[in-house]
């Protein structure tokens, strides 16, 4: 079937985000616009108008009623789904790498750069508590090491901890209830991590990584499972809800990208089984590396940015329904 192709960004894609009914798809690129899609037709809801910098990240609330975005021009902003009004600017001190509401729709983490002599940080708000000056408050605040920015992250269950990606390929956990214990944490990747993304029950999770590897964990104790490889840094990675599946994107950056015939082609969305680690498909489109990439929730198609500007949201034929790896 041919794919939806959605254009409405004018730079590279950051972050796509499917709700979680799967009837719209949110999009952050290096504009300073956020968008939003009908996922049906392709057609464009509305946009979300404010930022001045690149949007690193965006999210919705469970319910769709909210959306949150992180950007360059250093501010956390919670915009109105319904009506694209923005509700509430947190400033920082540097960029807004990654924002990310939890389940129950009242907290949102978010991460920061280091820049300008100020370091990477990881905060949570309340959106619940707004103090004297209209703001929202800080529930957990921690500063990061040098060199370790988080550039992904997920909620644990039922909001109690989180998980981070970090850019030196370390894994890290928090747990909220005893803040004041040491960290969880291992260095599985060699380079950057840079999406985490769940299977449909959460009881595991994919990362993708700068080092060619996509890899599956045990978010309870961060165990190393499974490995994909490629021979391209992988952007983000996302597990089927109806199939033992892994889809990963990526490329090389565009400014290392050559126009020979061996690089050539290289900017596909590959398919690989999450048991045998087996790649069995690829899929063409983009003209350029892909940053983000989701499968719908129903499974029945995926989505993928790229650093083209495009969006494209691709049902499955029918012959992807019927495979079955053989294996002895």
């Amino acid at each position: 079937m041919k794919p939806l192709s959605l254009n409405g960004h004018e730079r590279s894609i950051t972050k796509i985000r499917y709700n979680l009914e799967g009837d719209l798809l949110f999009s952050s690129s290096k504009d300073n616009t956020p968008n939003v899609w009908y996922t049906i037709n392709g057609e464009r809801l509305g946009t979300f108008d404010g930022h001045t910098g690149a949007v690193w990240c965006i999210d919705p609330k469970w319910d769709s009623t909210k959306v949150t975005t992180g950007s360059g021009d250093c501010t956390l902003c919670i915009w109105d789904c319904e009506t694209g009004g923005r509700l509430n600017v947190v400033k920082t001190e540097t960029s807004v790498r990654s924002a990310l509401f939890s389940y129950s729709g009242h907290l949102i983490l978010y991460s920061t750069d280091q820049q300008m002599n100020k370091p990477a940080e990881l905060n949570i708000i309340d959106t619940r508590i707004v103090d004297e000056n209209d703001g929202i408050t800080n529930v957990f605040s921690f500063t990061l090491p040098s060199k370790s920015k988080a550039l992904s992250s997920l909620w644990g269950m039922l909001d109690q901890s989180f998980i981070c990606g970090m850019e030196n390929g370390k894994l890290a956990k928090w747990d909220l209830r005893q803040p004041d214990d040491p960290l969880l944490e291992t260095e599985p990747h060699k380079a950057q991590i840079n999406d985490l993304q769940y299977n449909k029950d959460q009881t595991l999770f994919v990362s993708a990584s700068k080092d060619n590897t996509a890899k599956l964990f045990d978010p309870f104790t961060l165990e190393h499972m499974k490995t994909y490889v490629t021979e391209r840094p992988v952007n983000s990675a996302s597990i089927s809800p109806i199939f033992d599946h892994v889809a990963v994107g990526g490329g090389q950056e565009a400014m290392e990208v050559t126009r020979t015939a061996s690089e050539s082609g290289k900017f596909e969305s590959r398919f690989f089984h999450l048991i045998f680690e087996e790649e069995f498909a690829r899929l063409k489109g983009h003209f350029g590396p892909i940053q983000s990439l989701a499968f719908h929730p129903d499974g029945r198609s995926f989505a993928t940015g790229a650093e083209d500007g495009y969006i494209r949201i691709q049902s499955f034929d029918d012959g992807y329904f019927n495979f079955k790896m053989e294996y002895e």
